[in-house]
This record gives structure tokens, sequence and C-alpha cells, in this order.
């Protein structure tokens, strides 16, 4: 491929995103000396993934002309490829992989109408730049906190002061794949006791990719295995929350809800003292129920180069460590200022904000 320079805005945001971790975990724990580019760069090292320009390094996901505009679709898994037919309309089964219908007919639908028939399947689509677009890339804290864009934050008590020593601190990574996961390493670099929670019946899905790059995200944590289709399971899984201090999540609020985690009433209660839930698109009414992994997500706010076809994606899946690292700098600045808060990271909306820079 040849050389495409990243966005504007891309080096230097997650420099500064480094600068603040290692900032707050000196005050509060042990200095993490974070390299950001070759966090960004970890996943595709490990796995020898290469740049294909509107083709995604690890060849999931697409970037194609739709009637009136660029999409970017991600079909990581069988049941994504099961769902096609239903999204486009098709009178019978695709073959997993076999791009080239998905290409004809998305080119003759309009963006809109591509939008709203996936959101309703759990298909992780999005039209290319559309957070970059709509300027949807922070919104400010109202009591002070340092903010992060791409990531909001709710303050719901005060009564737990500011953090002084991460080594009395417990964090459960309810999280899968990259971002969460990365932002668990983060706090067990800085001295937290991390308690790693999977389910044997669904792991994290990141176990089915490179191996060194699961351990990378692993170290330091304490593996814990929770049955979830079991009352007791769930009961544990209630127990290991109620006794952390910080709580990461990858989930959508609704899954959560089913396992009976409501996150405002557990903040409220002060326990745990920070909630950071990753989601593809915020929790606002009209995105929250959107799928997105790290692609689709970076192309979702804007974050590709171009060439003389079209857009390019510029990284591996590169939303997903930029999440992980606003996140991680997020909870930390969070833990030092003190408080009970509800922080909503935004992989589209943290995308969209490294496009420009400051």
């Amino acid at each position: 491929m040849p050389g495409l320079g990243p966005p504007a805005g891309l080096v230097p945001g997650v420099h500064a995103l480094a600068a603040s971790i290692a900032r707050d975990s000196a005050r509060i724990g042990q200095a993490v000396d974070v390299d950001p580019l070759a966090v960004m760069a970890a996943r595709a090292h490990f796995a020898g993934l290469q740049r294909s320009g509107s083709v995604s390094c690890g060849g999931s996901a697409r970037m194609l002309p739709a009637a009136d505009g660029w999409m970017v679709i991600s079909l990581p898994r069988p049941s994504d490829w099961e769902l096609v037919p239903a999204w486009l309309g098709m009178a019978g089964a695709v073959e997993a992989q076999n791009w080239s219908p998905v290409a004809r007919l998305v080119d003759h639908l309009a963006v809109d109408e591509l939008l709203d028939r996936s959101t309703g399947l759990g298909l992780p689509v999005a039209q290319v730049g559309e957070r970059h677009s709509s300027r949807r890339t922070h919104r400010p804290s109202t009591d002070g906190m340092p903010g992060f864009p791409g990531v909001t934050e709710q303050r719901i008590g005060a009564s737990a002061g500011a953090a002084d020593d991460m080594r009395e601190l417990v964090v459960a990574d309810l999280s899968a794949l990259w971002a969460g996961p990365l932002v668990g390493a983060v706090l067990a670099a800085t001295g937290a006791q991390v308690i790693k929670v999977e389910s044997p019946w669904r792991p994290d899905g990141a176990r089915l990719g490179s191996p060194q790059h699961f351990a990378s995200l692993d170290v330091g944590k304490v593996p814990v295995s929770v049955d979830l289709h079991t009352v007791a399971g769930r009961h544990r899984l209630h127990r290991i929350v109620a006794e952390s201090d910080v709580v990461i999540t990858s989930s959508r609020h609704r899954a959560l809800e089913q396992l009976g985690l409501d996150l405002d009433e557990l903040v409220r209660a002060e326990r745990p003292r920070i909630w950071m839930s990753i989601t593809g698109y915020g929790t606002d009414p009209d995105s929250e129920d959107r799928v997105a992994f790290g692609d689709d997500a970076a192309a979702a706010g804007g974050l590709v180069v171009w060439d003389d076809q079209g857009p390019c994606f510029c990284a591996d899946a590169v939303a997903d460590p930029l999440t992980g690292l606003a996140a991680a700098a997020a909870v930390l600045a969070t833990l030092a200022a003190g408080g009970e808060h509800l922080l909503v990271a935004s992989m589209a909306d943290v995308a969209a904000s490294m496009v420009d820079g400051p």
C-alpha cells in the first residue's frame, strides 16, 4: 500500500492521552508510560496484518460506495453474513466472504436506508464520517472535571474522596475484545487489582485472535470464570461488582440490564465509584442500540485516509486502542478528582476527535 499519511489529529491526539495517563497514574499509583503508537499497532504486529486500502487489515470490513455516500460494512461473525440477505433484500443466502453481491446491492441503495435496516438487525454498518460531520465528539463535564473527547461524564455522587493509592483499589473488567481490556491492562499496571471476568460459555472473543495480543491485554489480571446462565453465577457477578471500585464494560446497557445491573443505581449506591461503559456510539436514544467494532467505528468517526479511489482504513481497528487509551485516561483523572461517576466512551466519537487535531 503506498504511504498515506495519518489524519492530522491522530498522532498528537494519542500522545496527549498517553501524557494524561502518565501524569495521573504517577499521582495515584505507579507511573505508567504508554507508547501509544505501539499500542495502536500491537494487534497488527502480533498477527502479521497489513493495510489494504478499502479492505480492513483483518479482512472483515469493507468501505463501499452507496447511491449517495460511502459506507463501511463490518461482517466479522458468521451470524453477520447470515443476516446480509435480510439487510439487503436478497432472495437467498450469501456465502461468507462473498463481497461481490454485497457491493453490487449497496451501490444502488441510499445511505439512510442502509443504516436503518442494519440497526434493526444489529449489523455493524456506518456511513463514513457520519460522527465527524455531526460534531458529536465531546460533551463537556458539568462539574469542572477534565474532559476527554468522545467520553461523556456524569457525576452521580460526591462521597468518595480522591484516590491516593491504586494498590487499594479493585477493578472488575467485564469487557471483551480490545478497548475495554486495554483499560483494565493500564489500571493493572498502576497497581490496582484487576479481576478479569469471563463466562465459560461466551469467553472473550479476543481469544480467537492473536494469543500474544490477548496475553498483552490480560497481563496482571486475576481471571474469574462466572456462569451467567445460572442464578448462582449472576449472584456472584453482582458480588464482584459490589466489591469493586471501578467496573469496565463493553456491552450495551440493555444487555447489562438483562443481567440485573442498573448502572445509575449501582453508582448511586457508591459501589462501584466509577463505571466505565464502552460502546460503539454512546448512549443517546438514537444510537445506543447500534453495534460497532474497531474498524467500522473508526470510519464512522471519519478517521480514514483517502486515495484516488475513495476512503481507506488508516490502521488496524484503530478505534479500539484509541478508545481504550481515552477511557483509561478518563478513569484515572476521575479517580484523582474523587466522587462517584458514570463514564461512557463512544468508539466512533473518540475516533472523530482524532481527525483534525486540537
